[in-house]
């Protein structure tokens, strides 16, 4: 976005007109906003009330400096400008100033008289003057230092970030949006979090502990899910309920239980039947898991780390149980003599 900077241009009013007037054109053409004492209209406050609101508005303050020391503010016994400058300063505004030359004084007396010159408050002048000129300060002849001293200024103070400035209304971003898709972010990364939090709760169960194994091992619960007998409803029993051992539900729907049964109300008979009768009694046994799932209303139950490995070693004993009765059916197959023809008889 293009930043318009407000420049607060100061100086002594009758004897620097032409020099703040090009003061004010340059500062429009470089495409900033000017604004001085001269602009204001007159009120009930104070006139030193008003300059430091305005001062403290401004983002840059410019003090053209001439021949004379001013209007004194009667409280303080300082003239308006020097008040201004030094308010400026106080407020940590960027200053820069232009002082008239000797020579452009001079020609400026000679051509306007006493008009250009200070003759009650000499003094004050010249500390003033040299407050200004330890500071960041240029001189000028004529109009054209006074505008090109503003156009090297501006152009420095333009890249400033820390300068608020002015700024159009339809280059403004409307923030609405930006808010809107924050705070969808924020939700998405919290659901994250949880959903990070369980993947390390479930990671973490991957590999059984000490405890597990000393409590029970897959050959007790091969023993102990084998004696356990669950009624199979009808409409998933081929039309009559049956009975089924646990180990055979168990090891039968181990892709759903791996990938997870929850108690949704769109699950199906079967996953809902999983979830309600077959999970809680493996649970006791630690062979599965319940966890919230993040942004939804239902849980889900899942294959525990210790129900993996119970699985996996399911799968060795059915392989090995296979070969050995494949074994046993070679060994009981009669063998095949070879026939040996008979021996004829003369």
């Amino acid at each position: 976005m293009k930043r318009k900077l407000q420049v607060f241009i100061s100086s002594t009013y009758t004897d620097l007109v032409e020099e703040r007037q090009a003061a004010v054109s340059a500062v429009l053409k470089a495409g900033h906003i000017p604004a001085g004492m001269e602009l204001f209209t007159a009120g009930d406050r104070s006139q030193m009330t008003t300059i430091k609101e305005w001062i403290d508005e401004s983002d840059v303050y410019m003090l053209i400096f001439g021949g004379r020391y001013g209007s004194i503010e009667r409280t303080s016994g300082i003239s308006y400008t020097e008040l201004e400058y030094d308010y400026a300063l106080e407020q940590g505004k960027p200053v820069f100033a232009v002082v008239i030359t000797e020579a452009a004084l001079e020609t400026k007396i000679k051509a306007g008289g006493k008009a250009f010159i200070e003759n009650e408050n000499p003094k004050e002048l010249a500390l003033f003057r040299a407050k200004v000129l330890s500071s960041i300060s240029s001189f000028f002849d004529d109009h054209k230092d006074i505008k090109l001293c503003i156009h090297e200024s501006l152009a420095d103070f333009s890249a400033n970030r820390e300068l608020k400035g002015w700024v159009s209304a339809d280059e403004v971003i409307d923030t609405k949006p930006l808010f809107e898709e924050i705070t969808k972010l924020s939700e998405e990364n919290r659901a994250l979090k949880e959903t990070l939090v369980s993947l390390e709760k479930r990671a973490a169960a991957v590999v059984p502990s000490k405890a597990d194994k000393k409590t029970e091992t897959h050959e007790e619960l091969f023993n102990i899910l084998n004696a356990i007998e669950v009624k199979v409803p009808a409409s998933l029993g081929g039309g009559k309920e049956v009975k089924r051992k646990l180990l055979d539900l168990f090891y039968g729907s181990k892709d759903a239980l791996i990938n997870g049964v929850t108690n949704a109300v769109s699950a199906s008979e079967a996953e809902t039947f999983l979830y309600h009768n077959i999970s809680p009694k493996l649970q006791v046994h630690g062979l599965t898991m319940n966890e919230k799932v993040p942004g939804a209303r239902y849980r889900r139950s899942y294959v525990s780390g210790l129900g993996s490995a119970f699985l996996a070693y399911l799968d060795k004993d059915i392989i090995r149980i296979r070969q050995e009765k494949e074994l046993v059916q070679k060994k009981q197959a009669p063998e095949r003599t070879p026939s040996v023809p008979a021996k004829r008889t003369k």
